[in-house]
């Protein structure tokens, strides 16, 4: 069913195409307006047969919601008990998924109000694919979403934020809040996170567990959306144990042809652990210079270079490199990011133009949060949008098609380097967990909400540039302040996840 648009309805929305129409050419564009609208509607309605993505394990109980006093931590949005195969690379591990991963039967909330009480009917390839390597999905865990960035220091959000399990006062970082706090205290073996712009790597840096943003299209990013750029989201695992993040890549990498951003270069499979145990002898690891660029917490320099040495030790090379452009690929990745989140706004959460699989139930949930409910959403998605159609009409698409088109030049000032090198080598994120902010109202929450961008900038410039290049990046504990961690960032070669993953297994079992 559809509503019936009137000629001054279809003069506004024509106005916004700059198309300027009489009162005699809107009733004529009505009359055919109509026809059509009632030959879409036709078409919805009708039971052609779809493609579908396949559902393991379709019997399954629909989980609860936990209380506060079953999840103290304010980890997890839904919980429940989906088990997977007999027998796998995961067999007898549980699995949680940040809660902006379709898993069929359990609802998927995005962090947003405007989406309670929708349930998908399908499954992301990611959780197939856990479920097929024996895995026992246990929950949807909490992030900071489309309402608020609670958890990265904001003062906004629609449900609970998680807490960091080393210190209550300290932020867990975002977005994939919910998954490193599971998986630091202990309540699951391994989480799915994404990561735009670090999301994945900076809350395991602040909650010290091991976080791999792996290769752009490497793993399936199916049943999964942000709303943002989809050239630079990525899913990832997260885990205590550099062994459990590499059964998991190994269980859900590869091609799986029902996303649109995965490449004929992605393989069909990757194997992360048989090589895993190698150890590091002849290795070069090569130290980026302007990954300890000023402003950086003296910890987290000595902590990160004390990590080198420790490679060093067993067997590695270290080597000094210096790669210039990384302290101004920033801007190249912020202005493809805010233009994305408003072109995503206008084509949809999945996009147009390619052959794959569009999940309509999802695809139209969220349409409806973000035109229904838009003074709802969180603050820098809402000044996203905005800037992105303020750039759009002031630079008329220049800036999104540069931003692309400088990308090549950026992504091979990095492979330069690793010509030269196996792995590059520097802190995560230059600070330890910073304070969880001071309460404000609700009035100054909407303020708070945008000045924490800026404050949130410095955090990311170790991370954000590899979800840009769509280089594999691993954030690895190496420390502690007192009680708070900090993290080594690995970066290799394009699909040499595996051996980022032999790096740090070697530095984790020493």
């Amino acid at each position: 069913m559809f509503a019936l648009p009137t000629p001054a309805e279809i003069s506004t929305i024509a106005e916004q195409f700059g198309v300027h129409l009489g009162d005699e050419d809107a009733r004529l564009y009505q009359r055919f307006l109509v026809e059509q609208l009632e030959m879409l509607d036709g078409f919805v309605q009708s039971r052609v047969e779809e493609q579908r993505p396949p559902l393991l394990h379709a019997e399954r109980a629909p989980g609860h919601r936990p209380s506060p006093q079953e999840d103290p931590l304010g980890a997890w949005m839904w919980k429940c008990e989906i088990g997977g195969a007999a027998e796998g690379l995961l067999a007898g591990k549980t699995v949680s998924f940040k809660d902006h991963v379709a898993v069929a039967g359990i609802p998927l909330a995005f962090g947003t109000f405007a989406l309670d009480g929708f349930i998908p009917d399908f499954d992301a390839t990611v959780v197939t694919r856990l479920l097929a390597a024996g895995a026992t999905v246990a929950g949807k865990n909490t992030h900071h979403g489309l309402s608020g960035l609670a958890s990265a220091g904001g003062a906004l959000g629609d449900y609970w934020s998680a807490i960091n399990p080393h210190d209550a006062t300290r932020q867990p970082g975002g977005s994939s809040s919910g998954p490193a706090v599971a998986v630091a205290a202990g309540e699951v073996d391994v989480a799915i996170g994404g990561d735009q712009g670090g999301s994945i790597r900076l809350p395991a840096a602040y909650c010290g567990v091991v976080g791999l943003k792996p290769t752009f299209g490497l793993v399936s990013h199916m049943g999964a959306a942000y709303g943002g750029e989809p050239t630079i989201d990525h899913l990832g695992p997260l885990a205590r144990r550099v062994e459990d993040v590499a059964a998991a890549l190994q269980a859900i990498a590869g091609y799986d042809g029902y996303d649109p951003r995965q490449g004929r270069e992605v393989p069909e499979s990757i194997d992360a652990l048989s090589t895993l145990r190698d150890g590091v002898e002849g290795l070069r690891i090569g130290v980026l210079k302007e990954g300890f660029a000023e402003p950086i917490e003296p910890a987290v320099h000595d902590g990160v270079r004390a990590a080198v040495e420790a490679l060093r030790e067993r067997g590695a090379e270290i080597v000094e490199v210096s790669v210039p452009e990384h302290q101004e690929v920033l801007t190249a990745a912020g202005a493809l990011q805010l233009e994305g989140f408003r072109a995503a706004r206008a084509a949809g959460p999945f996009g147009t133009g390619a052959h794959g699989f569009y999940p309509g139930t999802l695809t139209a949930a969220l349409e409806r949060a973000w035109s229904e409910h838009a003074d709802q959403m969180a603050g820098y998605l809402k000044l996203s949008w905005v800037l992105g159609e303020l750039s759009r009409r002031n630079f008329h698409g220049a800036v999104y098609a540069k931003a692309q088109n400088v990308r090549p030049a950026y992504t091979r000032a990095y492979d330069r380097a690793l010509e030269q090198v196996d792995v590059l080598a520097m802190p995560t994120c230059p600070i330890v967990a910073p304070p969880v902010p001071e309460p404000v109202s609700y009035a100054d929450g909407w303020r708070r909400e945008i000045e924490v961008l800026k404050e949130l900038f410095p955090a990311y410039r170790n991370v954000q540039p590899f979800n840009y290049t769509g280089h594999p990046a691993l954030a690895v504990p190496c420390g502690s302040d007192g009680a708070l961690p900090y993290s080594i960032q690995l970066v290799g070669r394009y699909f040499e996840d595996p051996l980022l993953l032999r790096v740090a297994y070697a530095y984790e079992q020493g």
